[in-house]
């Protein structure tokens, strides 16, 4: 496919083309670039493609995936045949890395980001954050808490809630904005430094080999390497002083796992707002954004036009994602439409997911399982 670089696609006429989004769902959610539309590659691949009817004939046609590998490799489209259509060179990455070489540290974006969790996502944001670390008593006076940052959405606004939280001194304790380098190609690695830089936040950056590690495993390698790195960062914070380790994991990430876990793993879990480890003693695991709903996270980073990771694992290479509990986008994004759907009819129901790991009534529950031993019902009948 023929290619047209970012400052040629500038230099086109307002108005004059239309942007397609043709990634993985899952990353387009995670943002695109100004003004653009999703459409599937395989949709793009039908003759008679409605998305692309309804696109006027005068209108040059610009797509982008990942790193612009994607649609450069990409054969005739039918649904684009007599329309003339382009490859965006370098793809969504190429385009983040030139809005960010724009970006001043400590500037304009660093200042409106704060503004926006004291004013605007006060409530949204910082109010659900304190909430959760009362609730569940995340941190403690003297508590050191390695901030594991990932790149994403998530981990940068929990960092920045981590410094919010800090200057109401009510509690005294030190933080260490850790980000585990476990392989990032360099254009990966750049973006998460120059978001850091951009927002102010002081990041301590170390080196593993994950990712290389667990390129040619064939079964559950997001998994695999979701464990991988947990032990990794474990190892880092503690050798740093730290007794904590904080994960950017949210309220809809929560109701998922609820429900992947009886639908795709036949058994009932949650994912916990804390937890002792079990292989580093001294050290926990706190989710302080338990209480913090995803489109609230994406209505901060739109408003703000930051751009942030989804996943920078080689699989992205290839304009597929995982996710830092080992689960793939594919399933993660399933359940997430199932929840849709299901508020659609019911719109108590994510709250009602939530609220049923808290109500387990255990007089009729059949088994259950406690520090690995198994109870049966029978066994007090």
């Amino acid at each position: 496919m023929k290619e047209i670089s970012l400052n040629d696609l500038r230099k086109l006429p307002e108005g004059s083309y239309r942007l397609i989004d043709v990634r993985d769902e899952a990353l387009a959610s995670y943002g695109m670039l100004p003004g653009a539309i999703h459409i599937d590659m395989e949709e793009l691949e039908k003759e008679d493609s409605a998305a692309i009817g309804d696109i006027p004939q005068d209108k040059t046609i610009i797509l982008y995936c990942q790193i612009g590998k994607k649609t450069r490799e990409a054969e005739e489209l039918p649904a684009l045949n007599g329309r003339e259509y382009y490859g965006l060179e370098g793809g969504y990455m190429g385009y983040l890395q030139d809005e960010l070489a724009h970006m001043e540290e400590g500037g304009e974006k660093q200042k409106k980001a704060e503004m926006s969790i004291r004013k605007k996502y006060h409530k949204q944001l910082f109010s659900r954050f304190a909430k959760a670390c009362k609730t569940y008593k995340l941190i403690n006076e003297g508590d050191h808490i390695a901030v594991c940052i990932s790149g994403g959405k998530d981990s940068m606004l929990m960092a920045k809630l981590f410094q919010e939280i800090q200057t109401h001194r009510q509690v005294k304790f030190d933080v260490t904005f850790l980000v585990m380098d476990p392989g990032y190609n360099k254009e990966n690695r750049q973006l998460i430094e120059s978001n850091a830089k951009a927002l102010g936040i002081p990041i301590t950056i170390f080196e593993s080999n994950i990712f290389d590690s667990v390129d040619n495993i064939e079964k559950s390698p997001c998994y695999i390497c979701a464990r991988m790195r947990r032990g990794f960062l474990y190892s880092k914070a503690k050798e740093l002083g730290c007794n904590k380790i904080a994960l950017g994991h949210h309220y809809d990430d929560v109701i998922e796992t609820i429900l992947m876990g009886m639908l795709q793993g036949g058994q009932i879990q949650t994912m916990m707002p804390k937890l002792h480890s079990t292989n580093f003693e001294g050290m926990e695991l706190i989710r302080p954004m338990y209480f913090i709903r995803e489109s609230d996270i994406c209505a901060w980073r739109d408003y703000n036009e930051l751009h942030f990771l989804q996943c920078a694992c080689h699989f992205t290479e290839t304009c597929s994602t995982c996710h830092t509990d080992g689960t793939t986008s594919s399933k993660r994004l399933e359940t997430k439409k199932l929840i849709e759907r299901l508020k659609k009819d019911n719109p108590f129901v994510e709250s009602n997911i939530f609220r049923s790991v808290e109500n387990v009534q255990l007089n009729t529950i059949i088994e259950y399982k406690k520090d690995g031993v198994r109870h049966n019902f029978l066994d007090e009948y």
